[in-house]
């Protein structure tokens, strides 16, 4: 590694040749349908880690409840009985399911909060790329390690430390591959989104399958494989990205008056995306337990794997960020395109009204296949509309001395959402499935009337602030 003192240009944008000198980043990289190339390394390295992500949460509750935490297993897990006693004293006694469902959001709430500790890492210590190197590795041996029952707890530890590293600083670098005034930004974390998605689809296919089919310790495993395709794609991309800027020596500038308006602006809306994820993660909870039993999945003599739903929500979400992406182009046109905190509205009244449409259907005996693939797809929209935008407003407002710590707590936002939807779990088997499903759905409702109110004044104070353009200061751009 080698480092070079620097001030910084516009937005940052220095690039050095092999020789060390600093020239300005490329214009007009229109390599990756219409964006700069390094997109698509991004883009790649993201399919991977949700390809693993997405496959252990497809297994996760089912493992839990139909192997995990039968008699005759559970005492072989190191440290469960402390950690079911730690929640008790906490929450109170729980049920297998209520046990299940809190470790669920335990787990898939520490990923997202950890990238805390991750931004600090990247943006003060080791650079991104070494952070993101560092956390695919831990989250590979976290995979491998699920293998033993016995190391359950210490995988999902490695899990949490290595999302703690990776997601924030694969996400950050997005924004420095466009100037503050580049609408593509937008569309660029929509394309993102749908690699995400790409990775969502074939892990059920594989992970869901191996896990279900042939033994849940084969999906871990593919998971961790995958992890480690992904670290490989991002190594591959490195000279494409933006460099690592790393303060070094006296502690950066302070944030002024101006920086510190647009801080307090995005915190408040990151509050929407709480009881947004408190209520769209329900659907790879909870609901695959009930739809375990309660949907109608025979066709002929075939019984569809309960995992292999969310195949479908990955291919349902890309159709849905091409159809948000094609209408909110088209409005562009004709000069009304919704603002991004509105369009952040409208996802949370769909997932409100996916989640009605679901509480209702859940209240027959068996809900059809057919309509609960429904119910994903009005789900899929739903993230089509929110998700962008709402990464779209950090990577656009948020000061560059503080932009991978403000992904970080759009992340720990979305923690506290699994936190709340871990607790919510010990209330599903006194409703039911019905009424569960209805009162998950006054979450988002309750966060889209308050965006309807507010998003005009939010919108006024973010432009008060400074959009990020010269960011002078002493850094080390890492190579």
């Amino acid at each position: 590694m080698t480092t070079n003192e620097v001030s910084t240009g516009l937005h940052g944008e220095t690039i050095a040749d092999p020789q060390g000198v600093l020239r300005p980043a490329p214009d007009g990289d229109t390599a990756f349908f219409g964006h700069p190339r390094g997109l698509g390394y991004l883009a790649g390295t993201e399919l991977w880690e949700r390809f693993s992500f997405y496959g252990m949460q497809a297994l996760l509750m089912l493992y839990m409840t139909k192997q995990l935490l039968l008699p005759g297993r559970v005492g072989h897990v190191a440290g469960l009985g402390a950690f079911r006693a730690v929640l008790e004293t906490m929450f109170g006694p729980m049920t297998n399911l209520a046990l299940a469902a809190q470790t669920f959001g335990l787990y898939s709430g520490l990923i997202l909060l950890t990238p805390l500790i991750g931004a600090w890492l990247g943006d003060r210590v080791l650079g991104r790329a070494r952070t993101v190197t560092i956390g695919a590795l831990l989250m590979a041996a976290g995979h491998v390690t699920m293998a033993s029952e016995r190391l359950f707890l210490l995988a999902l530890l490695l899990l949490i430390l290595g999302g703690g590293c990776f997601i924030a600083n694969l996400a950050a670098q997005i924004g420095g591959l466009y100037t503050p005034t580049d609408t593509r930004r937008t569309r660029a974390f929509g394309i993102y989104l749908m690699a995400l998605n790409v990775g969502a689809l074939a892990s059920p296919l594989i992970v869901g399958t191996l896990g279900g089919k042939v033994g849940f310790h084969w999906g871990f495993t593919a998971a961790g494989v995958g992890m480690l395709i992904g670290l490989a794609t991002y190594l591959a991309g490195r000279r494409h990205l933006p460099p690592d800027r790393i303060v070094r020596g006296a502690k950066p500038d302070p944030l002024t008056r101006a920086q510190w308006i647009t801080v307090g602006a995005l915190m408040l809306t990151f509050a929407p995306r709480l009881l947004f994820n408190a209520a769209a993660q329900q659907a790879y909870g909870i609901m695959v337990v009930w739809a375990d039993t309660g949907v109608d999945r025979q066709f002929g003599a075939f019984e569809i794997p309960v995992t292999w739903v969310l195949t479908a929500d990955g291919v349902l979400t890309i159709l849905g960020v091409l159809l948000a992406n094609r209408i909110w182009a088209r409005l562009s046109g004709h000069g009304r395109e919704p603002a991004d905190l509105h369009k952040m509205a409208i996802g949370l009244s769909i997932v409100t009204a996916a989640f009605v449409i679901i509480g209702l259907l859940a209240a027959l005996p068996k809900v059809p296949a057919i309509a609960w693939l429904g119910f994903y797809f009005v789900l899929a929209m739903s993230y089509a509309c929110y998700d962008p935008p709402s990464k779209a407003l950090i990577a656009r407002y948020a000061p560059a001395p503080v932009n991978g710590t403000m992904f970080a707590l759009s992340s720990a936002s979305s923690a506290l959402g699994f936190f709340l939807l871990g607790w919510l779990g010990r209330f599903y088997e006194p409703l039911g499935a019905s009424r569960y499903f209805l009162l998950t759905a006054l979450l988002p409702a309750v966060a889209a009337l308050a965006l309807f109110l507010l998003g005009g004044a939010l919108l006024r104070l973010l432009e008060r602030g400074e959009i990020p353009q010269a960011h002078g200061g002493t850094v080390a751009i890492v190579h």
